[in-house]
């Protein structure tokens, strides 16, 4: 029978190997760096930042602290841009199972298959029961990393092979059809969510403006 360390006792050794899944898996899957460590480091700390401040008013998050840290950590090594989603849930599970229920990595899962943007786009929020607040944390923090340009810059130069201005082009266009709409859509449920995301808007509202300068 599989002994589970409590939650308070096995965190930084949970956080330790979701990073190091990281690691392994950019560069087994040649995982560009808008998807690699240093955006799962953004998007933890963001998901670290609501947890605490979400955490004092709804003591039960701290429960569910390990798969708020973990998911928002390995999430985009299950992107279907770069593996087999359901293949990589599995295996990110199957890496974290030392250290977590059964239950946890369930919902771990739950949570990676429906955050993204276009899924949430099609089908809407999912119903994660209890787990409902800990999905929105993981999910906005992962649309506020979405505000830095260069994030999406990089990512049309690595996988589609365009050069800088075709890449700053196509980043400029998503930011005022996808970005600069996600306030308006009510992406963001929390607090922290809407108060961090408004003061990103108002800075990538400068740097587009910036870059834009470059173009003309």
């Amino acid at each position: 029978m599989k002994v589970i360390p409590s939650s308070t006792t096995n965190t930084m050794g949970l956080i330790n190997l979701a990073f190091q899944f990281v690691v392994d898996n950019t560069r087994r899957y040649s995982i560009d760096e808008s998807h690699g460590l240093k955006h799962a480091m953004e998007v933890y700390n963001y998901a670290k930042q609501n947890y605490e401040n979400q955490v004092v008013k709804y003591p039960f998050l701290e429960e569910q602290k390990n798969i708020i840290f973990t998911t928002a950590i390995g999430h985009d090594m299950c992107d279907k841009k770069y593996v087999d989603e359901s293949t990589s849930i599995a295996s990110y599970q199957a890496y974290l199972s030392p250290l977590m229920t059964t239950n946890e990595l369930e919902i771990i899962g739950k949570i990676i298959e429906t955050m993204s943007y276009s899924k949430v786009k099609v089908q809407g929020f999912p119903d994660l029961g209890i787990n409902t607040l800990a999905y929105h944390i993981i999910r906005e923090a992962d649309l506020l990393a979405g505000y830095d340009i260069d994030r999406c810059i990089i990512y049309s130069m690595s996988r589609d092979k365009t050069n800088y201005t075709q890449s700053l082009m196509r980043a400029l266009n998503l930011f005022e059809t996808r970005v600069f709409t996600m306030r308006e859509d009510k992406l963001f449920i929390t607090d922290f969510g809407k108060q961090e995301s408004l003061k990103l808007h108002k800075k990538a509202k400068r740097t587009v403006t910036s870059l834009r300068n470059i173009l003309d």
